[in-house]
């Protein structure tokens, strides 16, 4: 097979679709056969990661709801087999901070996988947690348990011959690169934003590093930024509910940077993650980062503070990709 994607840092025209800030998954989703496509969805009982499910079920996809509560999950299926009339919506239990269920999780799947939307994720936990084997919880949650989920998932993916992966990033990736010198916080105060934000870079390299291993197998990653969403789980460390509330109807929020963001509902925030998994136009395109429905804008150096939209250049940087697949390979004993 031909294929012609390319990492993030490779000159080309950005890519634009039709589609943009306001657009929701359902209408990315609307004329598009997904068909005896089959898909996972990390994350898949609570916020974009049902939207995502949904849009894929509603063009046809096989869906599995990979999910920590499976009985969210079984609730959550039975919802979108309402909405969709699609009854092959599944769910399989995953605990991404804990490597038996992952490994579990793999052992169970069988067969070809065509879509996987790595969405699933911590934000801003208030004091430093280290996983068993010492990593911090969310460096572990957001990247490393979807680097051993993808890792172990590669032959299934390898099997669709064209398979896509979402990893779901944020514009928080600007707050951090990776500091690989110290990831887990024991030389430097731990600051929860800088530790999100630092697990968000790495959901970006991730999608390099794996178009540079698996390109030639046919697999393409992409990363997105699904947007300023405050209907979702993910804020309830950083955000207090009453805050929640007024943001809500204030439609927007200044973060502690000074960036100014809109808020998305949660099916416009779905809607880049189904343009990366679905859209006929992205197909062998891999390596590269996703806001707003279009590739966003590469911001060479300086000072980032500030910032509401692009994406770094340490985050599609292919050395910092290598970088980071090594140490993720060596984390789980696999190199």
């Amino acid at each position: 097979m031909k294929t012609r994607q390319m990492t993030g840092t490779t000159a080309h025209a950005p890519i634009a679709t039709p589609f943009g800030f306001d657009s929701t998954a359902a209408e990315v989703i609307a004329g598009i056969d997904l068909s005896g496509k089959r898909a996972i969805v990390t994350g898949g009982s609570s916020g974009i990661g049902v939207e995502t499910a949904r849009a894929l079920a509603s063009a046809g996809a096989d869906i599995t709801l990979a999910v920590r509560d499976c009985d969210a999950g079984r609730r959550t299926a039975a919802d979108i087999n309402r909405s969709t009339g699609n009854d092959a919506v599944h769910v399989g239990r995953l605990d991404l901070a804990d490597p038996v269920s992952v490994a579990a999780f793999v052992a169970a799947w069988d067969g070809p996988l065509d879509i996987l939307v790595n969405n699933a994720g911590v934000m801003a936990l208030p004091e430093r947690r280290l996983t068993p084997s010492g990593w911090e919880l969310q460096f572990a949650t957001n990247h490393l348990g979807h680097f051993s989920l993808t890792h172990g998932l590669h032959p299934s993916l390898a099997a669709s011959g064209d398979a896509r992966i979402v990893s779901l990033s944020s514009v928080g990736h600007l707050l951090s690169p990776v500091v690989f010198d110290d990831i887990n916080f024991s030389a430097r105060p731990y600051d929860p934003r800088i530790a999100y934000g630092q697990s968000k870079t790495a959901n970006a390299l991730f999608a390099v590093g794996a178009t540079q291993s698996w390109a030639g197998e046919g697999i393409s990653a992409n990363a997105v930024h699904p947007g300023a969403i405050i209907e979702t789980n993910l804020s309830r460390y950083s955000i207090e509910p009453a805050v929640q509330a007024q943001l809500r109807e204030a439609g927007e929020y200044t973060s502690p940077e000074g960036v100014q963001m809109r808020f998305k509902t949660i099916a416009q925030g779905a809607a880049t993650s189904v343009v990366v998994a679905a859209l006929p136009q992205l197909e062998h395109v891999g390596g590269r980062y996703f806001e707003d429905c279009n590739e966003a804008a590469v911001l060479a150096g300086g000072d980032l503070t500030g910032r509401a939209a692009g994406v770094a250049a340490y985050a599609v940087d292919p050395r910092n990709a290598t970088r980071l697949w090594e140490l993720s390979l060596h984390a789980f004993g696999w190199a």
